[in-house]
């Protein structure tokens, strides 16, 4: 009894007279957690990697590992660290340095003509997300900005971000947020194996192809890293949307013509080898796994109604591609992989690892985050305006 109190002043003086040393020690906790993921990633990718599950075999692996090591951080050792976000942010820069490379002899050009139909289903999606919203948070009794934060497509991240900003439930909007995103991430590369095999490339190794470079491509790799990192940390420090996938995707899309315009520049084309590409993968299914190792306990009826909305959402965009077959000439899967209700870069990927349609998918999905991110102001202004109605006494 005499004890607690004589310990908690301690602690609490101790801790304000070392914040240097507390921050070194949460940096340190962190790094070891991530270090621990990411080769319980890498691991995992090779096993899956023997069941032919394709490219996208290390998402899966990071989505697992991420799970397994903050759960057993939390069981075992009593210590429940946060998602690691700049994870996700290197992540996200990696994976679009990678799909921007993929793009470079693109034709971008006619896929812009398709803009207006990327618009439209972008809104489509975005009001039948609306009207999900809705319908989940008269069903769970949930206030309404909490329900349209958890189920309009959009990322874990931000708008978990969102919610805590406007004091709103945290943990229910990442909740419902992961389920839809790795629900997605899991079915469509199902569906596409399942259905159309040939169009799912074998997993690659690990060799020497992957680990090792030529000096020229070593200097041209680091140049480009640099040039991204100087590109992605303004975009991060000035809370620019998505600014981090968008900055390292113009970075891939321009850095070979740019340098193919220097005079001094023989005939020299940079790839980002697979390693990169792989590294990125890994972080964004690391990721989305430490939002299910955070999870605190939910009830049954809470996960139920999670669940149906996330349902609600996948038919929505199954609809949406529907849509885009009926307007456009795009065969089946590119349309399913267009208006996949996100994420956006973990179905660039999907692409990228089935080799189709990468210019079309990477397009329609740069429109729907531009719109999302940029009409959020609107729509957080609309949802806290309806909910205040809601919430009033009749």
């Amino acid at each position: 009894m005499n004890q607690s109190p004589s310990v908690t002043p301690n602690l609490e003086e101790h801790t304000h007279e070392n914040p240097i040393v507390t921050k070194q020690q949460l940096f340190a906790k962190q790094l070891i957690v991530l270090v621990l993921e990411m080769l319980l990633a890498l691991l995992l990718g090779l096993l899956l990697a023997k069941f032919q599950i394709g490219r996208i075999a290390w998402i899966f692996g990071g989505i697992a590992a991420g799970t397994l090591v903050l759960q057993g951080c939390r069981i075992f050792y009593q210590y429940s660290p946060q998602p690691n976000r700049t994870a996700r942010k290197v992540g996200m820069a990696l994976v679009g340095l990678t799909v921007g490379a993929s793009n470079t002899h693109a034709n971008l050009a006619s896929v812009a003509s398709s803009i207006p139909i990327f618009i439209f289903l972008t809104l489509f999606l975005l009001l039948s997300g609306s009207c999900i919203g809705y319908i989940y948070s008269r069903i769970s009794k949930t206030n309404l900005l909490t329900a349209m934060l958890a189920t309009v497509p959009g990322g874990v991240g931000v708008m978990a971000a969102i919610a805590a900003d406007y004091n709103k439930n945290v943990s229910l909007v990442a909740l419902v947020q992961a389920i839809r995103v790795t629900s997605v991430v899991v079915l469509i590369p199902f569906i596409a194996k399942t259905s159309t095999g040939s169009y799912y490339p074998q997993t690659l190794s690990i060799n020497s192809t992957w680990l090792n470079l030529d000096p020229s491509q070593l200097e041209l790799l680091l140049l480009v890293l640099v040039i991204t990192g100087l590109v992605v940390y303004p975009a991060i420090l000035f809370k620019i949307p998505a600014g981090d996938f968008f900055g390292a995707l113009l970075i891939g899309i321009g850095f070979n013509p740019l340098l193919h315009s220097l005079p001094f520049v023989g005939d020299i084309s940079f790839s980002p080898p697979p390693l990169i590409n792989l590294l990125g993968q890994m972080l964004l299914g690391i990721t989305i796994g430490e939002y299910w190792g955070d999870k605190p306990n939910f009830r049954k009826q809470t996960i139920g109604y999670a669940l149906i909305s996330v349902g609600m959402t996948l038919v929505a965009g199954a609809i949406a591609a529907i849509l885009a077959m009926q307007l456009t000439s795009w065969d089946w899967l590119t349309c399913l992989l267009v208006t996949a209700p996100g994420g956006s870069a973990e179905m660039i990927l999907v692409s990228l690892a089935l080799n189709h349609n990468v210019e079309i998918v990477t397009t329609g999905h740069l429109v729907r985050l531009i719109a999302i991110n940029s009409s959020l102001p609107l729509w957080l202004f609309l949802f806290r305006r309806l909910d205040e109605q809601f919430s009033e006494p009749v």
